[in-house]
């Protein structure tokens, strides 16, 4: 296991589950502060260790976490972003990921993804594409193998 100050520097002091900022001086026991957690059980994993606060290491247990679509984006049928980025991570390629009703609304979902994807797979450039279709506009995602 990694210090958790190493782990967290790397981090950014980002939460990777909520994504939001873990406070350094916080107590390693109240349920916002700091934790290293197994990011999955897979032991391909290129990161094994991430930065969590407590309470949401805790909660997910010892099952894979699912990263929630921010409610303020109209997304149809958003697809399971750990699974997106694994199979990312592993094969690269292009992965349609969302739907949505307008070009807007995908090209705002398309750039909450490209920056939740830096800190949820760091070093692995992932960009998205908004592409038109059937009435509606479709969010791709892709990245290079590493």
């Amino acid at each position: 296991m990694s210090l958790l100050d190493d782990v967290a520097e790397r981090d950014g002091w980002r939460c990777w589950v909520c994504d939001e900022p873990v406070d350094a001086d916080m107590s390693v026991n109240d349920p916002r502060g700091p934790s290293v957690d197994s990011r999955t059980a897979d032991r391909k994993a290129k990161v094994t260790e991430r930065l969590a606060h407590r309470a949401c290491n805790t909660r997910k247990g010892a099952v894979k976490v699912v990263i929630a679509w921010p409610d303020r984006l109209h997304v149809v049928e958003p697809a399971p972003l750990i699974a997106v980025a694994d199979r990312l991570e592993r094969k690269g390629g292009r992965e349609l990921v969302a739907r949505c009703p307008s070009r807007k609304d995908a090209q705002e979902a398309a750039d909450w993804l490209v920056d939740r994807f830096s800190r949820l797979t760091p070093g692995l450039p992932v960009t998205a594409s908004v592409d038109a279709g059937g009435g509606q506009f479709l969010v791709a995602l892709a990245a290079g193998r590493r």
